[in-house]
């Protein structure tokens, strides 16, 4: 078997660290290939969330007329969710099937391949970076203008790069050996859309239900949401919420310890299995 089979002790962080300028390189290349065929282009990778944004404010706004009670303009509040939302399901829905779309350099004796994962969510942050501009400018639209506060969201890019990572390992090594896995994924990101929330305020809405709201903060997307609304709004620190952060680098910690160990574990069957 080839190198990527070895049973040598190697670390994840290392192999990143080390091969940051090929991860660079292979992301930027991630991104542009995904639309190449198109006349488009990568023009692509904005327009499709710039429509669904627009269609989720429409249906919200004009048809169910959701935001009579919402503090802020609804559409920056809405935007303010979908945002770290769309990174993450970008993330974590294209990092899945990282090793069966990267076949070819699976098999490779000498290229590490645990960089891979590494790259899908690095080519994600592009449009991501791209829309937190666009959200600063909307703000600054609606009087919201950056503040101190607006520091927070490189905090909160941060937090979502570390939990997406962590689940990206873990599936993309799963996904080889079931590959039903993408598909699962599909389904749970858009039940997930609706339970973290974003499209309405369980802070609000679940006042009187302590409990369900409780477990509703369980989920650790629930946090970024909050915190770049935080952020946009300059409603407040993420130190302030001190439990429910260390909540969330706890559970993004061990996410991250066992997707990188489960991908240690499995990646000597990758070459046999693609």
């Amino acid at each position: 078997m080839g190198g990527n089979n070895s049973l040598k002790k190697e670390s994840i962080l290392s192999d990143i660290i080390t091969n940051k300028a090929l991860i660079g390189k292979l992301a930027k290349n991630d991104f542009k290939t995904k639309f190449a065929a198109s006349y488009l282009g990568a023009m692509w990778a904005f327009v499709q969330p710039v429509i669904t944004l627009l269609v989720y404010w429409f249906v919200f706004s004009v048809g169910l007329r959701a935001d009579r009670g919402c503090d802020y303009p609804f559409v920056l509040w809405l935007m303010a969710g979908l945002v770290p939302w769309f990174f993450f399901s970008d993330a974590l829905n294209g990092g899945t099937g990282a090793m069966v779309e990267y076949n070819y350099l699976v098999k490779k004796v000498v290229f590490k391949i645990s960089i891979l994962p590494m790259v899908k969510v690095v080519a994600a942050i592009f449009v991501h970076l791209f829309f937190v501009f666009l959200i600063l400018v909307l703000g600054s639209c609606y009087g919201y203008y950056p503040s101190l506060y607006s520091l927070q969201i490189i905090y909160y890019i941060l937090c979502t790069f570390v939990l997406v990572l962590g689940l990206v390992y873990l599936t993309s090594a799963v996904a080889v050996l079931f590959r039903d896995l993408v598909q699962l994924i599909n389904i749970l990101l858009q039940v997930g859309i609706w339970l973290t929330p974003i499209m309405w305020d369980a802070g609000k809405m679940l006042a009187e239900h302590k409990k369900l709201l409780f477990v509703m903060k369980l989920n650790p997307v629930y946090y970024v949401v909050e915190g770049f609304r935080d952020a946009i709004f300059s409603t407040g620190w993420f130190f302030e919420k001190p439990l429910w952060t260390a909540y969330f680098w706890v559970l993004a910690i061990v996410v991250f310890i066992l997707g990188t160990g489960t991908f240690k574990k499995l990646k000597c069957h990758f070459a046999d299995v693609l």
